[in-house]
């Protein structure tokens, strides 16, 4: 995997949110999410605070609305399924707009809503501020196992071929006359996705095989041997430590 190659989600940039160690990002985001998730919903104050915190990391990380919102897009079953609780819902009614909604599928939507949206926009953040490489040596320099790691890495760099080469296939077929029209002609489609299966499968033999020719002993080599500052390690906490502070209030003072 090269060094230059970098995940869709990535937006180049030279905020010191870009130059952050990836393990620190990484460690804030999970203390910040877990702290999102344990916020009673009834702390709406609280769920304000949560979202001050990030509006300022997404600006010192010089990430426009515009690229956070439409990456927030893939909430939107979510959403869904959240404006749905407060039809469904039993227990006290109360009238919104003269239509009746169950006050306890009101809070239930709320809770979803809140939460989904600030634990998807901090993956955004670090999504957005990390490259692909970068956040696999940050999860190995937090301890996780490699082969996690390297089944993740690989896992990453195979879905960006495959979709290559489903696009190319499709592409092909089109040239050559297929037009869908009805469900029966999804059988082309899903022949030439079997062929995609079987040589990616035998592409990944080969470059197994030739990883081992060349002396790959289970771990990939480091790209970036920079140390990690302890200002890294004090930003990255302290984002985390406001959001945690805020979480524990909540639960004591709800």
């Amino acid at each position: 995997m090269g060094a230059g190659h970098a995940h869709t989600l990535y937006r180049h940039g030279h905020s010191h949110v870009h130059r952050m160690a990836p393990q620190a990002k990484l460690a804030a985001a999970f203390v910040s999410v877990v702290a999102v998730a344990t916020t009673p919903r009834e702390a709406v104050w609280a769920f304000a605070l949560h979202a001050g915190v990030l509006a300022v990391v997404v600006a010192a990380a010089e990430l426009p609305l515009g690229f956070v919102l439409r990456r927030l897009l893939v909430i939107v079953p979510f959403v869904g399924v959240a404006l749905l609780i407060p039809f469904v819902a039993g227990g006290e009614q109360v009238e919104v707009l003269g239509v009746g909604l169950s006050r306890e599928g009101l809070w239930g939507a709320w809770n979803v809503l809140a939460k989904a949206g600030l634990g998807a926009s901090i993956s955004i953040v670090v999504a957005g501020t990390t490259e692909e490489a970068r956040i696999l040596e940050g999860l190995e320099r937090l301890r996780v196992p490699t082969t996690l790691t390297l089944i993740a890495g690989f896992m990453l760099r195979y879905l960006v071929l495959i979709a290559e080469e489903l696009r190319r296939a499709r592409t092909a077929m089109l040239a050559r006359g297929w037009v869908p029209r009805w469900l029966g002609d999804a059988r082309p489609a899903a022949s030439a996705a079997g062929v995609v299966f079987v040589r990616s499968y035998e592409r990944g033999e080969r470059v197994h095989a030739a990883m081992l020719s060349r002396g790959f002993t289970g771990t990939m080599p480091e790209l970036d041997t920079h140390v990690t500052s302890g200002t890294d390690w004090v930003l990255g906490m302290g984002v985390a430590t406001a959001a945690a502070a805020t979480a524990v209030v909540a639960v004591v003072t709800t």
